[in-house]
């Protein structure tokens, strides 16, 4: 295996592990499944924080959300902490990002050299959260739910080929220089709501034959607290959708991701043609997964496995494929592995990550491994801090204002008997809450989060008369040497852009030309 590898990092937006083929799911995503066949697939895979903009802070730092505050989805990363593209960029790597990472505040690159789109999402407060209030930034999410279907084109498709064509264009320009180790991360924003595709991607479904969620809507009195505030959130209290409105919901988030799997195909692709693939390591994950109406709840916003649970595909040069994981592991154990990829000691780090390299179990060699997930929430939905474990087996979640909930995912798999009132579960959740005392200090991580909130709330009413100040990337390009310019010539521009096809000579390279 090449010491230092290329990196190639896709992230869908919202997808369940369990919504795809290769998990024992709906979804038909040939690509993926040949990736899979010719890589690692991890079977117990975890988010931690079923929210977009934490849980892809807490992704690129290492570090537990509430821990750099990460709170919501309105809430900044410090531009003094470094992320795995901080790391890689001082390794001597070329760091790029094409797509989503819903960075908020006024650093819209941390650590990475260069990002080729605009995000999808806003860059200021506006999603911010109120717990005194219990007021939420967002209209409830019913509404996209009950108009689920086909439509020729929208914001998010206009998004995701842009995504897609700026990554296969850098990984083009990446090939003239092969030797220089690069890390391209492509984040798409489908298959998250709205529930949309394209006639051709709905056509890959049999309408009838979409599947009913596992769990349907339980009744309000089988629902924990926060389960009933989930509902309240995305409009769902009184009423549930119409069957056929969350078949067609269901239809679309299916089709969204043989989009995905496509859009991802055409980025290896690329990587292919140019030869790059042999030297190049390459991970398919999610930020989080979709209740998609299991227990009548759609969206994320909670601890249960649909929500939480997350593809995790690695193909790495010269390691044989073919192979599944069951470890518990999560998306923090991510800076650790590329960082143990591109050769970074430890000893470089700022801080040591929480998570660990998942070299190890790739390579079959990990030994003891922990086969901890560590999980948070404290957004939308939330009336204080909430926590999850899951230890082997088990999960078990807390929060100061909700009871205590436990389940055995070896017999209850849908997640339906709390055990922690079972007088044979003392002991363990004992165990467990002593666990959550001394990782959290939750009434502290409460006081601040409520003075974040109201820290937030002033400066985003501050900001909003005038001209305020715009947060929101907006990508400069430079075509000045892309195309035929009169001052270079039609025949030398082209040689200067021009990249060798893997298995081909390239036409003029002995006269210096490529």
């Amino acid at each position: 295996m090449k010491k230092r590898p290329h990196i190639l990092i896709f992230q869908a937006d919202q997808l369940a592990a369990q919504a795809l083929g290769l998990y024992g799911g709906f979804a038909k995503t040939p690509n993926l499944d040949s990736l899979a066949r010719g890589g690692v697939v991890f079977e117990n895979a975890y988010c931690n924080y079923p929210l977009c903009a934490p849980s892809r802070s807490s992704m690129l730092t290492g570090q537990l959300a509430t821990s750099i505050g990460a709170f919501d989805n309105a809430a900044p990363l410090p531009a003094d902490l470094p992320t795995f593209a901080h790391y890689l960029r001082r390794a001597d790597y070329r760091t790029c990002l094409s797509g989503k990472m819903h960075f908020i505040g006024p650093d819209q690159l941390h650590g990475f050299e260069e990002r080729l789109t605009t995000d999808i999402y806003p860059a200021d407060f506006a999603w911010l959260p109120d717990w005194e209030s219990g007021n939420q930034a967002f209209a409830p999410i019913r509404n996209t739910i009950e108009r689920g279907g086909v439509c020729a084109w929208n914001m998010q498709l206009a998004y995701d080929e842009d995504v897609t064509f700026q990554a296969i264009r850098k990984i083009y320009e990446f090939a003239r220089n092969p030797s220089q180790s690069f890390c391209l991360m492509v984040s798409l924003t489908h298959p998250h709501h709205p529930f949309l595709t394209t006639p051709a991607y709905w056509e890959h479904y049999d309408h009838a034959a979409i599947p009913e969620p596992r769990v349907g809507r339980l009744p309000d009195e089988a629902l924990d607290p926060h389960s009933r505030r989930c509902r309240r959130v995305i409009g769902l209290s009184e009423s549930d959708v119409s069957t056929e409105d969350a078949r067609a919901a269901s239809h679309a988030y299916y089709s969204s991701i043989s989009y995905v799997d496509d859009k991802i195909a055409a980025v290896l692709a690329a990587l292919e043609t140019t030869g790059m693939a042999e030297d190049t390591a390459i991970f398919v994950i999610s930020d989080h997964g979709e209740m998609q109406g299991e227990r009548g709840l759609w969206a994320k916003d909670c601890f249960f496995e649909r929500a939480m649970r997350i593809p995790l595909l690695v193909n790495l040069p010269g390691l044989s494929g073919g192979r599944r994981i069951s470890n518990n592991v999560s998306l923090i154990d991510l800076l650790p592995t590329l960082l143990d990829l591109a050769e970074i000691d430890s000893e470089e780090l700022s801080e040591p990550p929480v998570g660990q390299s998942l070299m190890g179990l790739l390579s079959d060699t990990a030994g003891a491994w922990p086969d901890r997930v560590l999980a948070e929430y404290t957004a939308e939905a939330a009336e204080a801090p909430m926590v999850m474990i899951r230890q082997g087996a088990y999960k078990y979640i807390h929060s100061e204002s909700d009871p205590p909930l436990l389940y055995d995912l070896s017999t209850d798999p849908d997640e339906l008997q709390n055990l922690a009132k079972d007088p044979e579960q003392e002991v363990r959740c004992r165990d467990f809450a002593r666990e959550v005392a001394a990782r959290w200090d939750l009434a502290a991580l409460d006081s601040t989060i409520r003075l974040s909130q109201r820290r937030r709330a002033l400066v985003c009413n501050a900001m909003a008369p005038g001209d305020g100040d715009n947060w929101d990337y907006e990508p400069q390009p430079d075509y000045s040497k892309l195309y035929v310019r009169a001052a270079s010539g039609s025949e030398l521009q082209d040689r200067r852009v021009r990249v060798q096809a893997k298995g081909y000579e390239l036409p003029g390279a002995s006269e210096g030309g490529g």
